[in-house]
């Protein structure tokens, strides 16, 4: 396990770990006099992995940014371990954060860096571990992922499977508490999604970690997580294994399960009357 430089989170730690590791409570959040969030509620469990979905537009990838505090609900509470992150002040969210990981949509690897330095990267910022053990934590962690032999290659010469995995090897470095993965599976070829699918579901497992992924893919998450949360008009649509929800009474978590082109959530985004403004416009 690698320790990172401590600091204090918060003078109020929780008196006992409950199950849930992250709580969302009553959650309200708008942008600009849209409403995304009107009481929101979820629990992510600790040791397992939790599925965030629904349609496009419905906040997920929001919901994440208040998990991780960039952003502050309007009202409510987000609560990490028993921590309100929302009232932490710079220095003890840093340092909540380090207890996280991410792993986001197109890997993000610094692209002037060699594999084995992107993954070296986070310890080096966070850590005041000799280089001798450095060395020795990518490379294991590069082993993890399958991709140890990779370990002088540049970004640019990796495929978009392999950019991943070294992205998961990076997240993992700092031996997080929970990982959060965003979109993990797009743009993938089904050889590389089902690695990635493997790894999700080795690492949670070994390392008794806990995950979140955000994704669209339904066939991938049901037999991945072991509860999905579908988010839709601001609130928690449907929870559950996915392969219980298909035939939920709610129309548009039907919709979504079933990816059908009709329902609540139509093609057309709201504009006025079609004929009246081409009309207007040949005025």
């Amino acid at each position: 396990m690698v320790s990172a430089v401590s600091t204090d989170v918060s003078s109020a730690q929780p008196a006992a770990a409950s199950e849930s590791l992250i709580e969302i409570r009553d959650v309200h959040y708008s942008v600009g006099g849209r409403s995304i969030f009107s009481g929101l509620n979820l629990s992510i469990p600790r040791g397992r992995i939790t599925a965030l979905m629904g349609p496009s537009g419905t906040g997920k990838t929001t919901l994440l940014r208040l998990v991780t505090g960039q952003i502050k609900p309007t009202r409510g509470e987000i609560l990490f371990d028993g921590i309100n992150v929302s009232t932490l002040k710079t220095r003890e969210l840093y340092a909540l954060r380090r207890r996280m990981g991410m792993l986001f949509q197109n890997g993000a690897l610094l692209t002037d860096m060699s594999v084995f330095e992107n993954v070296a990267f986070p310890l080096r910022e966070h850590t005041d571990l000799p280089e001798c053990l450095i060395r020795n934590i990518v490379l294991t962690k590069l082993q993890a992922v399958g991709l140890r032999g990779a370990a002088q290659l540049m970004p640019a010469e990796l495929s978009g499977g392999m950019n991943r995995r070294v992205a998961l090897a990076r997240t993992m470095a700092t031996d997080p508490e929970v990982l959060i993965y965003d979109e993990p599976f797009t743009g993938l070829d089904p050889i590389s999604m089902g690695m990635i699918v493997r790894l999700v579901r080795h690492m949670n497992a070994a390392l008794g970690i806990t995950s979140i992924v955000v994704s669209h893919d339904v066939h991938e998450l049901s037999g991945l997580s072991d509860t999905s949360y579908i988010i839709a008009g601001g609130k928690v649509a449907a929870a559950g294994k996915l392969n219980e929800l298909k035939g939920h009474q709610s129309e548009i978590v039907n919709q979504f399960l079933n990816g059908l082109p009709d329902g609540p959530v139509p093609f057309h985004y709201p504009a006025a009357d079609y004929q009246q403004q081409l009309l207007a416009d040949s005025e």
